[in-house]
């Protein structure tokens, strides 16, 4: 590989430096935050104390923190969380006071494994379409840019969104179905890509849960490849760590990135036109570079974004939100203002 050892060690050196600037900022705000903190614990005492004989104080000093309780660090009892992802510190950036939250959450530095923002962020939550991103990491470590796949009537017994166009008998090359499946997030594009990769809808699930094994991925399991399934769960954590494999694959970050695409296709008029259900791309979100969408009603409203200024990348994910749109933009607007 070009550069060789040194490259290596200026990019560990890198990363060092970018955790050593993360902790120091988080030790600044542990300050602001002790110093508040003892600051309200002070006027309640002055309270209470003034309280008459027959008047008891009631008010909770916890009550004085100025942001919701988030869960506790997750290392201490998980161990090292996949991703990189660091809960260690309890205290996010910046808090968004959203009238109907998303039910699960978080917002993450690549670079340094920060956590800017959480909501229940090891909360394993249905995830509908979100699964079509482990589908294609299973599906790019086994099929290559050339192989093509076979559109059989087991392909095509699918139901919810789907490309529809697929024709029953011809040969489709592996990267149209890539697009497919992650642009429009078809779940024919998904069956084909199973089935050409594994023989079954079986045997390509088991390797996905080998594969978020592999990946450490903790509250992570697959029932089903297009995510209709009740079963497929996982949680903001593990969102993130397969965000960051996804664009970190050359071939799916290619399309992840895309708005839409046009590709040969052998049906009437030889191309297959496909657009990005992702708000952020199709709106013009500053950075956007990914990655992608899901629905069920038993799931939600759901986003996984990434998006990357002046070299810092950022994953904002959101399960079961009321505007998937308006509440990453919020969460990644606040998330680029507080690492400067």
């Amino acid at each position: 590989m070009a550069g060789g050892p040194y490259l290596d060690s200026a990019t560990s050196r890198a990363r060092r430096e970018a955790k050593e600037a993360a902790r120091r900022r988080r030790a600044r705000r542990r300050g602001l935050f002790l110093v508040v903190s003892l600051a309200a614990l002070a006027l309640l005492g002055l309270v209470a104390s003034g309280a008459g004989d027959g008047e008891r104080a009631t008010r909770d000093p916890a009550a004085a923190a100025p942001r919701e309780p988030t869960e506790p660090p997750a290392q201490e009892v998980l161990g090292p969380l996949p991703g990189g992802v660091d809960l260690q510190d309890p205290t996010d950036a910046f808090t968004i006071p959203f009238k109907k939250p998303p039910k699960a959450g978080i917002v993450v530095n690549l670079g340094t494994g920060e956590v800017l923002w959480r909501r229940r962020p090891l909360r394993a939550r249905p995830i509908a379409s979100l699964t079509k991103m482990m589908t294609a990491l299973v599906t790019v470590e086994t099929l290559r840019a050339r192989d093509t796949a076979k559109i059989t009537p087991a392909v095509l017994h699918y139901t919810g969104s789907g490309l529809g166009v697929l024709p029953k008998g011809k040969r489709i090359p592996i990267e149209t179905l890539l697009h497919g499946l992650l642009l429009p997030s078809g779940n024919d594009a998904a069956r084909a890509l199973a089935f050409r990769a594994a023989g079954s809808i079986r045997g390509f699930v088991r390797k996905m849960n080998a594969k978020a094994g592999e990946l450490g991925l903790r509250c992570t399991h697959f029932t089903g490849v297009e995510g209709l399934d009740p079963g497929n769960r996982s949680c903001a954590v593990d969102l993130v760590a397969l965000a960051r494999h996804v664009i970190e694959t050359p071939r799916l970050a290619r399309i992840v990135r895309r708005r839409r695409s046009i590709l040969p296709m052998p049906i009437k008029g030889g191309k297959v036109y496909m657009y990005n259900h992702n708000p952020l791309l199709r709106r013009g979100y500053p950075g956007i570079i990914g990655v992608k969408t899901g629905w069920t009603d038993e799931a939600g409203r759901c986003l996984v974004a990434a998006a990357r200024r002046n070299g810092v990348t950022l994953v904002s994910v959101v399960l079961d939100s009321p505007d998937t749109f308006e509440q990453s933009r919020k969460l990644l607007d606040h998330a680029f203002r507080a690492i400067r």
